[in-house]
């Protein structure tokens, strides 16, 4: 795992971790990732999956990756994920730039991906 830095969970930090296509077991987009956290019985977790989906699909070179908390232990404990749903969102270099808990809007989605891109 090449997670390396500490991230302030919410502010631009260009020391925040860092996280690559081997580490998600995806592919990061070309411009930002939306990464989320999600568990099997987690009915906010489908609503965070449908909205960031959507999210993905309107903006050219974001990618969604939705990642099993339960099956990634190691992943969740690097990164201090407590709660699912946990979105982070991602630069074009994988460097956690935002960090949400809970369901988001879509608007606030779209606001963060501003700061990733």
């Amino acid at each position: 795992m090449r997670v390396s830095g500490q991230g302030d969970g919410g502010r631009l930090d260009t020391s925040g971790p860092r996280l690559e296509a081997a580490d998600l077991g995806a592919e990061l987009g070309a411009r930002a990732t939306l990464v989320q956290f999600s568990s099997a019985f987690c009915a906010p977790c489908r609503a965070t999956r449908r909205i960031l989906g959507e999210v993905a699909g309107m903006v050219p070179g974001v990618a969604h990756v939705e990642i099993d908390a339960e099956a990634r232990l190691e992943l969740v404990r690097a990164l201090g994920v407590l709660k699912t749903p946990t979105v982070l969102v991602l630069d074009a270099d994988g460097r956690v730039v935002r960090r949400a808990v809970g369901q988001p809007r879509k608007a606030d989605v779209i606001a963060a991906l501003g700061v990733a891109v």
